[in-house]
């Protein structure tokens, strides 16, 4: 049995080795010139739908970048071996198992080389032209989550089929010269965001119920950024401007502390649960394609208050009410949406929050960067260990005992 568990593990460690070459290789054809000249034929092949340009091209392709790159693989392939054989650990025939699986890379590149009939729709998946009926994944790259690569930013989501070594190095998700509007602007997270969103390379749109220009400070220097002014309960007044939009980060909200009249109670879940339910709502109304699909995302700042106490009674009661919103409707919704669950950080809302705004915002684009769609940020290390307990159970109770719904793209 001992045996049995130790052989799985070699072959399994042995073609997780063989994939971490191919996304380092890839990585290194887009920084190093001489590979990166064989590696642009890869490039020049598809159009948008990722129909091909050119047979003849796409037969050049896999000559000048599947053929050397399934070379190295397998010549790497090795190195497992030489590890378990040094180390006299056995079975030592199971390290094979990442040349045996890298010989299909290589026999699939070589066939669609020569141009063999349907080989292409075999060995090719992540290339096939049509419509996209699923979201980008987070573990394994498909169809959707490969296209961000070819264009989205082809200096991000180098990964071919796990998407491990893209969160390592944060190019699971690229930031640069995406449209980003985020709501409670004028506040402290607000602009932290903003400015982190904007180091990234986003273009960052302010949304803000205050009537003034949000200005961002950049190393020093002031920079004013668009700012739309908008009011609770006039959410359908910014559509056009969602239109525009690829990411839309839900952040407004209120703490009424220790009132509970019914005047605090509306309030509350006024501008903290339904406000933020109608504007992501109205942002899925925005998603009318595909490739909106694959481009756009919703970003809802929930807090710990979902799992912990906050010592504001509403806040909790109006935070939970829409971290459990979110987690139904993302169930179907037609883009991916990310939770922000944050521990509390010094601001107007909680002045004597222990942690800064603007690491929490770092740290919040960092983990964005990475495909993570639960952020978590706190200093509590048991919000680690229940919110997702708490997410897991919810998810799966809504899955079981409510219907799904039509999304836009089904529509």
């Amino acid at each position: 049995m001992i045996s049995l568990v130790t052989g799985l593990a070699i072959a399994l460690a042995s073609v997780l080795w063989v994939e971490l070459v191919r996304d380092l290789y890839h990585t290194l054809s887009h920084l190093w010139q001489p590979l990166y000249r064989l590696h642009v034929w890869h490039h020049r092949v598809f159009r948008r739908d990722l129909s091909v340009v050119s047979d003849t091209i796409y037969r050049q392709a896999h000559w000048y970048n599947d053929v050397p790159e399934s070379l190295v693989m397998l010549f790497l392939s090795i190195l497992p071996w030489g590890v378990v054989h040094t180390w006299n650990i056995s079975p030592q025939w199971t390290a094979w198992t990442g040349f045996v699986y890298t010989l299909s890379f290589l026999f699939g590149a070589i066939a669609r080389g020569l141009g063999i009939p349907l080989v292409d729709e075999l060995t090719d998946v992540t290339h096939r032209p049509g419509e996209f009926t699923n979201l980008p994944s987070r573990w394994f790259v498909n169809r959707p989550y490969h296209w961000r690569h070819h264009f989205d930013n082809q200096d991000a989501y180098f990964s071919g089929t796990f998407s491990l070594v893209d969160k390592l190095l944060g190019t699971a998700l690229s930031l640069k010269n995406k449209r980003i509007a985020v709501t409670g602007a004028s506040g402290t997270l607000g602009k932290a965001l903003l400015t982190q969103l904007h180091l990234a390379g986003a273009k960052v749109i302010a949304l803000t119920s205050s009537n003034s220009t949000v200005v961002l400070d950049i190393e020093g220097s002031e920079l004013a950024i668009t700012t739309l002014s908008w009011q609770i309960g006039q959410e359908a007044e910014l559509i056009n401007e969602l239109n525009k939009i690829d990411i839309l980060i839900i952040n407004h909200g209120v703490n009424v502390h220790g009132q509970r009249d019914a005047a605090a109670i509306a309030k509350s879940y006024e501008i903290n649960t339904f406000s933020s339910l109608r504007l992501m709502e109205l942002f899925f109304k925005t998603i009318t394609s595909d490739r909106d699909m694959i481009r756009k995302e919703v970003w809802v700042n929930t807090s710990e208050a979902e799992v912990n106490p906050a010592f504001s009674p509403l806040y909790e009661l109006s935070k939970r009410a829409l971290g459990d919103l979110v987690t139904m409707r993302r169930l179907d919704a037609p883009c991916v949406v990310r939770k922000l669950i944050l521990g509390p950080f010094k601001s107007q809302l909680n002045p004597v929050g222990v942690m800064s705004a603007n690491w929490v915002a770092k740290q919040i684009i960092n983990l964005a960067k990475r495909d993570i769609r639960n952020i978590v940020v706190t200093i509590n290390p048991i919000t680690f260990i229940l919110f997702p307990i708490k997410e897991f159970g919810v998810a799966n109770y809504f899955r079981f005992f409510s219907s799904p719904t039509e999304s836009s793209i089904d529509k």
